[in-house]
């Protein structure tokens, strides 16, 4: 676990802040939910809570299907990170950030299918000639997405359909 150094107090209601700082960094905003963890050592854990993450196998078999449908790199991610890969090596996606640039994409909620003349970098660190890039919502809210990558090929109307398709359906998977 990382210091940063800064201590705040709980008010008589039992609240805590969490600086701007830190908040910015993790990306979290105002009415977020955090799930809330304790440890053996008594140390309290606060952590985004992801409604993906509920999904974890069965985001991974839907990935896995995509991938052999379309031999494209296919991925699922939450509002933050990648949670599912298939068609690279995991070490390469996992746990990754997506870019603050498909962050704003996901956050204009409409589906979006992009070439590298545009910069586009779908996840930091991993540049493509082309993807598509489609929000997963439930009741309106942006939960996550659905991401198919590609290096040769150029993506088009059919990998947005199918992207479209699988972000409905597993909308409809979440509580």
């Amino acid at each position: 676990m990382k210091a940063t150094g800064i201590v705040r107090r709980i008010d008589d209601l039992g609240r805590v802040v969490i600086p701007k700082e830190i908040r910015r960094t993790l990306r979290i905003k105002e009415n977020d939910p955090l799930e809330i963890f304790t440890d053996r050592e008594g140390e309290i854990i606060f952590k985004k809570y992801s409604p993906m993450g509920d999904l974890g196998d069965f985001a991974q078999e839907y990935v896995d299907a995509l991938h052999e449908s379309t031999s494209h790199i296919a991925l699922i991610a939450d509002e933050d990170e990648i949670i599912a890969i298939n068609g690279a090596p995991r070490k390469l996606f996992l746990n990754k950030r997506l870019s603050p640039a498909t962050v704003k994409l996901l956050e204009e909620k409409v589906s979006y299918v992009g070439t590298s003349a545009r910069n586009d970098i779908p996840v930091e660190g991993y540049e493509t000639s082309s993807q598509v890039v489609t929000p997963i919502l439930k009741g309106g809210a942006l939960v996550g997405a659905v991401i198919l990558l590609s290096k040769e090929t150029v993506l088009g109307q059919l990998e947005r359909t199918l992207c479209e398709t699988a972000a409905n359906f597993l909308a409809k998977q979440l509580k």
